[in-house]
């Protein structure tokens, strides 16, 4: 009874009625018996007993029985489906259990950023440790590489906004303010944090699968018995290279959001590109791009943290780096946001 044939056989003992009080396998004529031939053997047996037969194993040889009897302690014990409880002490015990949980994530990033910012001041004491040919790698991968989609995200977002603002500024008669709508949009809250999401959902992820992937290789211990510390070599140059390109990419999509809205004035409203610069050079500030730019090496501190940090969270298999790259999206952006909100009522509490 060997694997090739298990198909055919567990097919007719599928077939075998049930029903009786005694039932006597005889195994003299099996001339093979191997792992996958006991599992079939041991489940015929238990659909039996179940049945309420007394099954009995006659002609195995000792080896035989040493096989099945090996299977049998060796099999997994079937999952017991455990019955959510109700009421009100097992809610409040699962949002405790949650809470605890959160707390100790929160903590664990905490500490992981800690250890990022004191790499980064040992690298900037000894900056002959900083790996230049790394840093420049990932500069290019997350920044030169992300141009387009960037651009043509920030291009689609100006014509958004142009598109919608001549639609209700047109009722009351105020089309010019389409360009401060624009711009004031655009270089403080959308182009940024637009950049900072795509990027956390491109470069992130890709942090959190390769740093995971080496996790799962091994390939991190490795590094440590060489005496190379993993932070110092995969997740400081990744961090660096987010906080140089990003605010590089935040331009760039401010750029491209006001030739869209440029261009989408010009054709729904009338508005010329002369008279749209000229509108735009006598309502905008140029503290309304600064505080754009502020905000992303915050932002791109927090991609690269929080990415990195999941990968080293990786269990034992590729199910889990797909889990991990994930959470890392979701919890890149939703601290990107969040820091966002801070900035904005940080900043108009300056008057800014």
């Amino acid at each position: 009874m060997v694997t090739e044939g298990l198909g055919r056989i567990e097919d007719a003992l599928k077939a075998m009625p049930s029903g009786r009080d005694q039932v006597t396998l005889d195994l003299s004529a099996v001339e093979g018996l191997d792992t996958g031939g006991a599992w079939v053997l041991l489940s015929l047996t238990e659909r039996l007993e179940l049945d309420g037969a007394s099954v009995a194993l006659t002609g195995a040889t000792n080896d035989q029985l040493a096989l099945i009897e090996t299977v049998r302690r060796n099999r997994p014990e079937a999952p017991e489906d455990e019955a959510v409880q109700r009421g009100l002490l097992p809610f409040l015990e699962r949002m405790g259990e949650r809470t605890v949980g959160g707390v100790q994530s929160m903590l664990s990033l905490l500490e992981f950023l800690g250890l990022t910012l004191h790499r980064l001041a040992m690298t900037a004491i000894r900056p002959w440790r900083l790996r230049g040919t790394s840093l420049v790698a990932q500069i290019e991968e997350v920044g030169f590489k992300a141009i387009p989609i960037v651009a043509l995200m920030g291009f689609l977002i100006g014509v958004v906004l142009a598109f919608q603002g001549a639609a209700q500024l047109r009722q009351f008669g105020a089309e010019v303010f389409v360009v401060d709508l624009i711009a004031i949009s655009v270089l403080r809250e959308l182009g940024i944090m637009l950049t900072a999401i795509i990027v956390a959902g491109r470069s992130g992820s890709a942090f959190t699968a390769a740093i995971g992937s080496m996790k799962i290789r091994e390939e991190l211990d490795a590094m440590r018995t060489l005496g190379l510390d993993p932070i110092e070599v995969l997740v400081l140059p990744r961090v660096l290279a987010l906080v140089i390109a990003l605010p590089i990419l935040g331009f760039v999509a401010n750029l491209s959001g006001l030739f869209g809205g440029a261009l989408m004035s010009w054709i729904e409203l009338g508005i010329s590109p002369g008279m749209f610069i000229t509108r735009f050079g006598e309502g905008t500030d140029v503290w309304h791009l600064g505080v754009g730019m502020i905000k992303a090496p915050f932002f791109a501190v927090i991609i690269g943290v929080v990415a990195c940090w999941q990968a080293t969270l990786v269990g034992g298999s590729s199910e889990s780096v797909g889990q991990r790259t994930t959470i890392a999206v979701v919890q890149s952006i939703f601290l990107v946001i969040a820091t966002d909100a801070i900035f904005s009522i940080f900043f108009s509490e300056l008057g800014i």
